[in-house]
């Protein structure tokens, strides 16, 4: 019996970053694409200021313009209490995702926020989300290393992440936010972190060069550590702007879901729309980045 994999495609990460604005309808077209090929976990939304992200202005016209959720999973983002406040108005939306850096100097810069003023907010925002119907999602941002030079450890993540869970956070990824953690730091925290605190419930966002070769060990490494929720993006758009190298982005959809396929793992997108749905996001990146 083949296992099952929970797949998150990334269009927000993949979006936000792109100098000219989507026009809206063309936004929702792409994503009820994705939908008809089966991919039922979609970061699609973000809700922060317009002023740092215009790409995202318009995450609540673009969710009105989606099908209902029916079992699927609808993400946006979110950084703040104001940002909580547009998800619980929004339609459509399933669950937020917080972005919580292991690393203080991208904490303060992401969020505007210290590490330690973002443990009372991630509580409140648990709090908020479970009252409203959301579902909240923390990425454990740089956690496989920093660029800064701040401290970091494998054994500060798997603390990191026993935090959130005495907090009641279920759904945790750890991201791999610089793009230069290799397969074998991937495989030693990931499996470190599923072995304190399991691996059910805990996911792997990860960048990579497009190299076939190493986006397939990196998923291996992934699975290998019992971890069975891998994050990417069609075309490998979209990532990390952080790691100097601007070959690095998100994994490839389109190289992920087949090696999974061929690992015996089971997920629930059409592998065979893959490469029309590829060209479509790139041809996305060619009118608006």
């Amino acid at each position: 019996m083949e296992e099952r994999v929970t797949y998150v495609e990334c269009p927000r990460d993949a979006w936000q970053g792109f100098a000219r604005t989507i026009p809206t309808k063309e936004k929702a077209a792409f994503l009820r694409r994705l939908l008809a090929a089966g991919f039922d976990h979609l970061d699609l939304a973000s809700f922060v200021s317009p002023k740092w992200v215009p790409q995202m202005a318009d995450s609540e016209e673009v969710l009105k313009l989606l099908p209902p959720p029916g079992g699927r999973d609808y993400l946006a983002i979110v950084a703040n209490e104001r940002g909580m406040e547009r998800a619980l108005a929004a339609r459509n939306l399933t669950s937020v995702g917080y972005p919580f850096s292991i690393s203080e100097t991208f904490q303060q810069q992401n969020t505007r926020r210290s590490i330690a003023d973002s443990w009372p907010l991630v509580g409140q925002m648990l709090e908020r989300a479970r009252s409203g119907g959301l579902e909240l999602v923390v990425y454990v941002s740089m956690g496989f290393g920093n660029p800064y030079g701040d401290p970091w450890s494998g054994e500060a993540v798997v603390d990191f992440v026993g935090r959130l869970r005495e907090l009641g956070v279920r759904r945790i990824a750890i991201a791999d936010t610089y793009g230069v953690a290799g397969p074998e730091r991937i495989h030693e925290v990931l499996a470190a972190v599923a072995a304190a605190h399991g691996a059910a419930d805990l996911g792997a966002h990860l960048h990579s060069r497009p190299d076939p070769g190493e986006v397939q060990a990196k998923v291996d490494a992934v699975l290998e550590a019992g971890v069975r929720w891998l994050e990417g993006a069609l075309g490998g758009i979209g990532g990390c702007p952080f790691a100097g190298d601007e070959l690095v982005g998100n994994l490839p959809s389109e190289v992920v879901l087949p090696h999974l396929r061929a690992r015996g793992m089971q997920t629930a997108v059409e592998v065979e729309a893959l490469a029309e749905l590829a060209e479509a996001a790139a041809l996305l990146k060619t009118r608006y980045a």
